[in-house]
């Protein structure tokens, strides 16, 4: 592959179109796609074209439209390289031992992130914690970061009342991430420049950011900085509404002095219940180890109701997250009350009768599926009374729901290859498919990877954006392993190429 970071190319020679596009071809071989002002202006076999300018050699790599993260929380992601990883933690004492031996990072604190507790054999314990770490203020971040364990040093710091157990759940836990993010904007700004280079060699050309901060600032600093590796849609949330309405933030909106046009105003995000690992997403049924408990819905239906009509008022889309099926029916309620548009966020537990309401209401289902790996087993546990569909993809597609598909990074790696497997297989540790009626095939896994979805139109034809990939296998014959591992020969967006081998 040849074309140099960083540069503008006027055609990429001699590579292979991967998507459905390719039956609108007269020829079935090698094409050369010439790039014009940022789209396609037209593809040809190769060499029926002069070709001139800046050439990218494809090598008879298969093309695919851009990819997109729809579910990102960008500093926690990219901060999360200098954090101590705890995802294979087997316990709480093992957690507390390493965070024990963890570097102090700028600020005197420890962080570590990713612990899943629903797979320990102990709980968490404040005295645990305390007995490890000592005064150095300790911070270990669940999984889903809808949980934080802390010890005594770190409850004082923050000005929290320490629970017996150490660990802050939902609002309380979500200030604490506010928080750690915000320590030092510099380095957070280094980190998420250098992780936006890495998932470009995953072929990633946007991303959704929902970033629980005051994001317009945060982007306008760092596009300030020279910042140009991919495009950002980023969301407001709640307690910054009335300042993004008073700033006449509206989605789709472009981000004032960015030269590239990188950057748009997204979403009013709202966190309407909890997750499955804390046990707090909002459910029918009760959790099979504490049958009283279904979870909490963390919005009121009235508040939730009135927060999207002045979202929608001041033309803000929304993205809502909803977990449960408690959840989920009092989203598309809202979204049906009020005649808001957007997105529900993770729909992990769908009731039969809710699917067909995503597509009436025109509200997309904006979907993990690695998630449906990583939960399984808690789900099967601790899930067992529900009557709904877990994690359904294929069953919100076929009743015509728009999917958008994304990580959640942290909580999974940004990695739109590991989303694609994940739906497609439906498996990623040589066990049998989870729940194989909800596979999908790998071209609507792709266009659910694009802008806006499997409704978004991202194609391979004249006039299209040329947010492009060049991958080195044929997603039509890629098994598991390859899909998961797709080699990324280049990335461009708007025909600039951000990344290339």
């Amino acid at each position: 592959m040849t074309g140099a970071e960083g540069g503008t190319v006027s055609a990429l020679r001699a590579v292979r179109i991967a998507t459905p596009d390719r039956r609108l071809l007269a020829v079935d071989g090698p094409v050369d796609v010439l790039l014009e002002d940022g789209r396609i202006a037209d593809i040809a076999p190769t060499g029926a074209l002069p070709l001139r300018g800046e050439i990218l050699d494809g090598d008879g790599g298969w093309v695919i439209p851009g990819l997109w993260d729809h579910h990102v929380h960008t500093v926690q992601w990219a901060l999360a390289a200098q954090r101590e990883n705890l995802a294979d933690a087997s316990s709480a004492a093992e957690a507390a031992a390493l965070m024990a031996d963890a570097p102090v990072l700028g600020g005197g604190r420890r962080v570590g992130a990713g612990f899943r507790s629903n797979r320990w054999t102990d709980r968490p314990e404040l005295a645990l914690l305390d007995a490890r770490t000592g005064e150095v203020p300790t911070y270990l971040i669940g999984a889903d970061v809808h949980s934080v364990w802390m010890n005594s040093a770190a409850f004082r710091r923050e000005g929290f009342p320490a629970p017996s157990d150490g660990v802050l759940r939902e609002e309380d836990a979500f200030e604490i991430s506010r928080r750690l993010n915000a320590a030092d904007p510099r380095i957070a700004d280094l980190a998420v420049s250098d992780a936006a280079r890495r998932a470009a060699s995953r072929g990633i050309v946007g991303l959704v950011d929902f970033d629980m901060a005051w994001n317009a600032e945060a982007w306008s600093r760092r596009i300030a900085a020279g910042f140009d590796t991919h495009r950002v849609e980023f969301a407001v949330y709640p307690h910054d509404l009335d300042r993004a309405i008073a700033a006449r933030l509206a989605t789709g909106d472009p981000l004032p002095d960015d030269p590239r046009g990188l950057v748009r105003v997204g979403p009013l995000k709202i966190i309407s219940d909890g997750s499955l690992g804390t046990r707090t997403a909002a459910c029918s049924h009760g959790y099979a180890d504490d049958p009283h408990n279904h979870g909490v819905l963390t919005v009121p239906p009235a508040e939730l109701q009135e927060l999207l009509i002045r979202a929608t008022g001041a033309g803000l889309g929304i993205a809502l997250h909803a977990i449960g099926d408690l959840a989920v029916t009092a989203a598309l309620d809202a979204f049906t009350v009020t005649g808001a548009h957007g997105t529900i966020e993770h729909a992990q537990l769908v009731r039969h009768g809710d699917l067909a309401r995503f597509a009436r209401l025109g509200v997309a289902a904006s979907a993990q599926p690695q998630h449906a790996l990583d939960d399984r087993d808690a789900a099967d546990v601790l899930w067992a009374a529900q009557t709904a569909i877990p994690y359904p993809l294929a069953s919100l597609h076929r009743a015509g729901a728009t999917l958008r598909f994304g990580s959640d990074a942290p909580v999974a790696p940004l990695d739109p290859w590991q989303a694609i497997a994940a739906a497609v297989f439906r498996s990623d540790d040589g066990r049998e498919p989870w729940h194989p009626e909800e596979r999908l095939d790998v071209e609507t896994a792709l266009a659910a990877s694009a802008h806006d979805g499997t409704d978004g139109g991202a194609g391979l034809r004249p006039g299209a954006a040329a947010d492009l990939v060049v991958i080195g296998a044929d997603l039509a014959t890629a098994g598991p392993r390859t899909l998961r591992e797709m080699p990324v020969g280049a990335t461009l967006v708007g025909g600039r190429v951000t990344y290339a081998v």
